[in-house]
């Protein structure tokens, strides 16, 4: 990786550079000029030389391990240019620091740093001729003809960063079959006669464990009261697994404040009686399922299926429910390979030149299904040529030559080194995260533009650069997504295992990062960035001086104290992501760090921020949503790099949670560079400063008045290139000023809060008719009515329409040809809607419609028949008549009393009603039904079976009353992470 390493470096370079016409533009003591001009000079040195040698590297660093010669210079290269690196981030250190003090100090600081600039200098000299000589070196011992062999082996990547994102299809399950009758069978076969039973499906890394039982697990649960998927980490606690069971069955529990005890006790009240499927996925130890076994009442119906690498975990299946997967036979793997090596082609024809490599590519997968996907879409972003794809098997040809890394991680290994250079260091950060960790992409991208990994492209801003390397790495199968939004991009994503072991084994030999879980033995050993995940860091306080540029935290509780000592001794750290811990207080070393570009506070308990906070030149990423912080502090206004300000306060009210803007301070013009700016409150001076913002992606105000009119106005039009719009009116009667407002046409997503003026909605909606971007619409407490609803129908591209608390009126039609491309419909809160209308043709691409608290509701949409496409359909909280005619009308038997079961607890029983179909929703059939009262002040819950009809569909019953607040807020919270 040390092609990644130089790449990022000659960033680095050219910043100092930049500086050198600032720095000779101020007056400066003459000795300090000249050790300046000195230390410029090796700068400019080194750069010129790194360029070469990076271009070398991209070569040369892949076959690192076929050739000790050329392993011996790329590590030598790669510790002089950490060194380097060392030396430029020291420089941009002292040359903040000489900026902060008095006068007096100041000068005396200029004297100082004048000797300081001579020993940079000499050192990088030092460095430079180290380059010269290891270059010299090179070409005296370099084998002639290694790299000519396989020149063009990391030729031209055809694909985009931009295709269609690859995971799990229904169609690229091949060899499965027989098993998945199998694991079928042993979970649902006899659900009635066996009260408890263990499957096991056993495997080596990569051989499909988890896809087999995946499969399976979408078959069956919907024959179970309650399912629960729980990956279960190597290094795991007792009671952070019982945790996640909890929460994974829907047991809606406090760990913080919980006891073991209790938890233990939650659980087994909750499961006692009910069918249920439980899936432990990935367990190392035998004695995972020993401690927690005794948790689970023996008075149900249970279904435990536990995948495993290990033998002895297989041991723990019951008769007959033990699967050993074993590589796929040769015609399921050709098949395999197949569909993936040529997704992207049109005719999918195999041409008959490739025939051979593709057997010689398959001698290498073993039949290991994620060898074969990895080594299949690898080539599925190659040209169909001979050349190309002989280039990709020397590749693996060569690494197989010396068997450093054995089986799956040969194929893993070369999809890693095709990758270009700023790929490289993106795939490595995302190992620091915890195992099965479910990474968001906007963090991920924050993370790695602070890192200086992306660089900005023409016509691309460094966001849609570093979003097209994130799915270059899903595209590849070294990421697998786990959640989409609705517009098809990749919102959360995680690493395999078998990929993250690679990746992390990589990172503490390249010392590109390391992880510490707790280890009283860890060394440091230059490696540049730390991901701590044990809240013991003791051994890390006491490591003394580091050479960290990023420290990431992954544990709720941290020493606050030891935390300093380590701050005090990594003083060139430009990434201190804190995010989910529960400090109160930043230790003041945090504002020594000059070099800090990311601040990460999201959801922890900061109430203050201090003013020394503007000491942090360069700060690009400030977040702290989530957080007790009312006001931010005037000097936030001299962060002038900053790109993204995020932070919204937490209000306590009762037993409510609710999040709300913060005031910030005058002079917040000056940061001109924001890309996002959320969730300030709305004042005349803010607003009037926010208009200077005018590169705003992003723009979240709360608490406006009709007294900001003007200002609000004023501002979003000269924001011409903004994408999310959030406004918040100060109080439910407060009319939004909309008529004078001016949408940028690059909107595409705007969040209203507040009244609308129903009698100007028409020329409201005319002034709209250019935001052709405008796929997404939320309106909250709008107080629509029948005619100024229709006027949205001009709204022709929107994807997603939410109303919630927006519409007052009593029928809702949905007039023909209306919404064409519409996929999501919520109207929540219409507490007179008893009609709802659609008219052949309207809302002819709807996939998802919800009703929610609309107690007047007591029928059915009239013209539901025609949304063919409708595959979901919730209603909740609706008029028990309407309930009654679904019972009715869908043939549903419902035991006797069992829609009047209370809890025994709190004798709730209000109730959601939920109905999925993947058929037209006109031609239901009922094949099954589940009864599910789930109360709120107690966390009992009450499973019955239902007798229906059906064939896709499914009906649900669960309380929801306080709960639905809380849901609420944290969509709310959601919203705001744009």
């Amino acid at each position: 990786m040390a092609e990644a390493v130089v790449g990022v470096l000659i960033g680095k370079l050219s910043a100092a550079l930049a500086k050198e016409a600032v720095t000779y533009g101020t007056s400066l003591l003459g000795k300090k000029a000249s050790a300046l001009k000195d230390l410029f000079g090796e700068i400019r040195k080194a750069e010129a030389e790194l360029e070469i040698m990076k271009a070398y590297l991209r070569d040369s660093e892949k076959y690192k391990d076929a050739n000790e010669t050329t392993d011996i210079f790329v590590r030598r290269i790669r510790d002089l240019a950490f060194r380097i690196e060392d030396v430029v981030d020291e420089f941009t250190y002292r040359l903040e620091d000489c900026k902060h003090g008095g006068f007096a100090a100041k000068i005396k600081k200029r004297i100082k740093h004048a000797m300081i600039w001579r020993r940079l200098a000499l050192k990088l000299r030092t460095i430079n001729a180290e380059l010269e000589d290891a270059a010299r070196k090179r070409e005296r011992y370099a084998m002639p003809g290694v790299l000519e062999r396989y020149a063009g082996g990391s030729g031209h990547h055809a694909g985009s960063a931009n295709q269609t994102l690859s995971f799990a299809r229904e169609e690229d399950l091949v060899g499965i079959e027989d098993n998945v009758v199998k694991l079928t069978q042993c979970l649902v076969g006899d659900l009635e006669g066996r009260s408890n039973k263990i499957a096991t499906v056993l495997g080596m890394g990569g051989v499909g464990k988890t896809t087999l039982v995946d499969h399976v697990y979408k078959i069956v649960k919907a024959d179970f009261d309650t399912a629960a998927w729980v990956t279960v980490s190597k290094s795991y606690q007792v009671e952070d697994l019982l945790t996640k069971i909890a929460r994974e069955f829907g047991v809606s529990i406090d760990a913080r404040n919980m006891e073991i005890r209790s938890l233990v006790e939650v659980i087994r009240i909750y499961l006692e009686g009910k069918r249920y499927i439980l899936i432990l996925d990935d367990v190392w130890e035998k004695d995972v399922w020993i401690n927690i076994m005794d948790v689970f009442p023996s008075n149900g119906i249970s279904r435990i299926v536990l995948t495993s690498r290990k033998h002895e975990v297989a041991s723990l299946a019951t008769s007959d429910c033990e699967i050993k997967l074993e590589p796929l036979r040769e015609d399921h793997s050709w098949d395999l390979f197949c569909k993936l090596a040529f997704r992207n082609s049109v005719d999918k024809r195999f041409p008959s030149e490739l025939q051979y490599l593709a057997v010689k590519f398959l001698q290498k997968c073993e039949g290991l299904p994620i060898a074969i996907a990895c080594i299949g879409r690898l080539l599925s972003c190659k040209p169909t040529t001979y050349s190309a794809w002989k280039n990709v098997y020397a590749d693996l040809e060569l690494q197989s030559s010396k068997n450093v890394i054995p089986g799956v991680d040969v194929i893993l290994k070369v999809s890693l080194d095709d990758l270009p250079f700023e790929l490289k260091n993106c795939f490595l950060h995302c190992a620091i995260f915890p195992e099965d960790y479910e990474m968001k992409r906007r963090r991920l991208i924050r993370h790695w533009i602070t890192a200086g990994f992306i660089k900005e492209k023409e016509n691309q801003t460094m966001e849609e650069v570093a979003e097209g390397c994130l799915n270059e790495l899903v595209n590849r199968s070294l990421l697998q997504v786990v959640k989409k939004n609705g517009f098809g991009r990749v919102k959360c994503c995680r690493m395999h295992d078998t990929v993250r072991h690679l990746a992390l084994d990589r990172a503490e030999k390249e010392c590109f990062g390391k992880v510490y879980e707790g280890s009283r033995t860890f060394s440091v050993d230059g490696t540049r960035r730390l991901s701590i995940q044990s809240s013991n860091i003791e051994p890390l306080s006491q490591s003394g001086a580091t050479n960290f540029r990023a420290i990431h935290v992954f544990t709720s509780y941290i020493d606050t104290d030891l935390l300093r000592s380590i701050l005090a001794s990594s003083n060139l750290l430009s990434t201190l992501d804190l995010q989910g811990t529960q400090l109160k207080m930043l230790p003041d070393e945090v504002f020594s760090l000059f070099n800090l570009q990311f601040l990460g506070l999201r959801n922890t308990g900061i109430k203050i921020l201090p003013e020394e906070v503007g000491r942090l030149q360069n700060l690009v990423v400030l977040d702290a949503l989530g957080t007790c912080l009312l006001y931010l502090p005037k000097n936030v206004a001299k962060l002038k790099k900053l790109r993204f300000l995020y932070a919204c306060a937490v209000l306590i009210e009762g037993n409510l949670r609710r999040y709300d803007g913060v005031k910030v301070p005058r002079g917040i013009r000056n940061l001109t560079r924001l890309h996002a700016l959320q969730n300030v409150k709305a004042s005349l001076e803010t607003l009037c400063d926010v208009a200077a913002l005018t590169e705003l992606r992003t723009f979240a105000v709360c608490d406006v008045s009709p007294e900001h009119s003007l200002n609000l106005c004023s501002a979003i039009l000269n924001m011409s290139h903004l994408v999310h719009l959030s406004i918040t009116a100060s109080n439910e009667n407060n009319v939004l000023p909309m008529e004078a407002l001016r949408l940028p046409k690059t909107l595409s997503i705007v969040e209203l809060e507040g009244q609308l003026e129903k009698k100007r909605m028409t020329q409201i909606l005319s002034s709209w008719s250019h935001l052709h971007n405008l796929t997404r619409l939320s309106l909250i407490s709008s107080k629509l009515d029948e005619e100024s609803f229709s006027c949205f129908t001009v709204l022709h591209n929107l994807c997603f329409l939410d109303l919630s608390k927006a519409y007052d009126g009593k029928k809702l039609e949905f007039c023909a040809l209306s919404f064409p491309r519409v996929r999501q419909l919520r109207v929540c809160d219409a507490p007179q809607l008893n009609q709802v209308k659609i008219e052949e043709g309207a809302l002819e691409n709807l996939v998802e419609l919800v009703f929610s608290d609309c107690p007047e509701l007591n029928s059915l949409p009239d013209g539901i028949e025609y949304l063919t496409t409708l595959e979901e359909l919730r209603l909740l909280d609706i008029a028990e008549e309407l309930i009654e005619k679904l019972r009715k009308e869908w043939g549903c038997y419902y035991p006797s009393g069992a829609s009047q079961t209370l809890c025994s607890y709190c004798k709730g029983r209000e109730a959601e009603l939920y109905c999925k179909t993947v058929a037209n929703v006109s031609d239901l059939e009922m094949l099954f039904g589940r009864l599910w009262s789930h109360c709120q002040e107690c966390q009992g819950s009450l499973h019955q079976d239902l007798l229906c009809t059906s064939r896709d569909c499914a009906i649900f019953y669960r309380r929801r009353k306080a709960q639905k607040d809380m849901a609420e807020a944290r969509l709310q919270l959601d919203r705001w992470d744009f």
